[in-house]
């Protein structure tokens, strides 16, 4: 087993009140390596999770057709834990009718679709911080855990997203998620305090505020419910629907003399209202981790092993690149860097999408496991670029200028995202095997 350790790492996990120490670090990440892969080498079965894109699901929910996401949670729940561990990819995905062979590509790129799945409201287990919908405070591109996802299919697919973090973490292949701050800090077990609230729902926490020191503003016993128009024990959710905040809220009557209490218990409830689906997180991430060291780690870390870094790094790309059929040097070389330089970050996500399925880098080097290949393809002039996402290949044509060639690239991150050309160039790459595609 190999242990990388990069000296200018950061460390800021926090273990019983002290900063995390190195050695606590690499524990984690050792014994993560040496859990999983005991349990890789008694597997020896590819599960096979077979997804049809077209496939119309019978069994609907909220009356809508079955999502990459639903159909995949209820295939992958079904089975055992260890034969999800597998060291690159956790199942194999076949696109039935589609001419794409999953060497990983296909597996990345459905990972990739059930994240955004989760973030546009096709599944309904995360919601927009209320800051979001406020359009005030922190962390308004931030999601949280619907607090109002209860029903046991939901609880089922909060189990299959904690899997998906783990085999993120397990694979270093990142997840394109966007979760507020207070999420991974209950992942790993930090206790929440008011400014973890105040980060995703400034106007709620403000309210608190003024109902915690109404009598500044002149407020008196006398006046006070024609200020509050509160009149028992119930808050705002996460989700904007006002729930008691205590059991039998509603029939306890908020008055003056205790609305020190009722913004106690507001908090309260606000800090712990998702606990019940971080619990089925991490339970899925159990599956695949030993996740009583996450608290070894701070939130962020945990964040960063999941996510990855949302920035696409040029600089990075080009430590791992590999080219083939043309040199370093050459000027059609020179013009892609330089047109994936000017592209915006949006852009450069599109991008990596279209040439390895995945819109995310991991947060460190070391453990991009595959290298990004330039190849030099003998085509038209000024044609169309094309990929092959299992091997993280771009396919270079000629081009007249750079002009055409940003213009063409473009195009085609933005409107050519089928994987559907395995199968031709399968037959036409079988004679022209090369080295290995992770070779460094």
């Amino acid at each position: 087993m190999q242990c990388v350790y990069v000296p200018q790492f950061q460390m800021s996990a926090s273990y019983s009140g002290r900063k995390c120490s190195v050695f606590m670090f690499h524990s984690f990440r050792c014994l993560l390596v040496t859990a999983v892969g005991n349990a890789v080498c008694l597997c020896s079965t590819e599960m096979q999770c077979v997804y049809v894109p077209q496939f119309q699901m019978s069994a609907s929910y909220s009356g809508r057709k079955c999502s990459v996401f639903m159909f995949h949670t209820r295939q992958v729940v079904k089975l055992n834990a260890s034969d999800l561990r597998l060291p690159s990819r956790a199942w194999k995905v076949k696109l039935v009718g589609e001419g794409a062979d999953d060497a990983g590509g296909v597996f990345d790129d459905t990972i990739t679709e059930m994240c955004q799945e989760l973030e546009t409201g096709v599944v309904d287990l995360l919601i927009p911080s209320p800051n979001a919908t406020a359009e005030v405070g922190y962390n308004r591109d931030r999601f949280l855990l619907s607090p109002s996802a209860c029903l046991d299919e939901q609880l089922l697919q909060f189990k299959f997203l904690g899997i998906l973090m783990g085999v993120a973490i397990r694979t270093k292949k990142p997840l394109d998620l966007h979760l507020a701050p207070l999420v991974w800090k209950q992942l790993c077990c930090i206790p929440l305090v008011l400014e973890d609230l105040e980060e995703v729902d400034l106007l709620y926490v403000q309210t608190l505020n003024s109902i915690l020191h109404i009598e500044d503003s002149g407020i008196t016993e006398d006046n006070f419910h024609e200020m509050i128009p509160l009149d028992s024990f119930v808050g705002q959710s996460a989700n904007g629907k006002m729930v008691p905040i205590i059991p039998g809220g509603n029939s306890i009557p908020l008055t003056f003399s205790n609305r020190k209490e009722y913004v106690a218990r507001a908090i309260e409830y606000r800090l712990h209202e998702i606990d019940r689906q971080v619990a089925v997180v991490r339970e899925g991430m159990s599956w695949i981790i030993p996740v009583p060291l996450l608290s070894l780690l701070t939130a962020k870390q945990l964040e960063q092993m999941v996510c990855g870094m949302p920035e696409i790094s040029v600089d990075v790309l080009k430590k791992v690149v590999r080219y083939r059929e043309v040199e370093e040097h050459h000027t059609q070389v020179q013009w892609f860097w330089q047109t994936l330089e000017d592209f915006s970050n949006e852009e450069r996500v599109l991008f990596m999408r279209f040439v390895s399925g995945r819109s995310r880098l991991p947060a460190n080097t070391a453990d991009i496991s595959q290298r990004f290949q330039i190849m030099k393809v003998d085509r038209p002039y000024d044609s169309l670029p094309t990929s092959q996402t299992c091997f993280f290949q771009l396919r270079l044509p000629p081009y007249s200028s750079q002009t055409v060639m940003s213009e063409r690239l473009r195009y085609a991150i933005n409107n050519c995202r089928s994987i559907d050309m395995d199968n031709y160039m399968l037959s036409r790459n079988v004679d022209n095997a090369e080295g290995s595609d992770t070779d460094y």
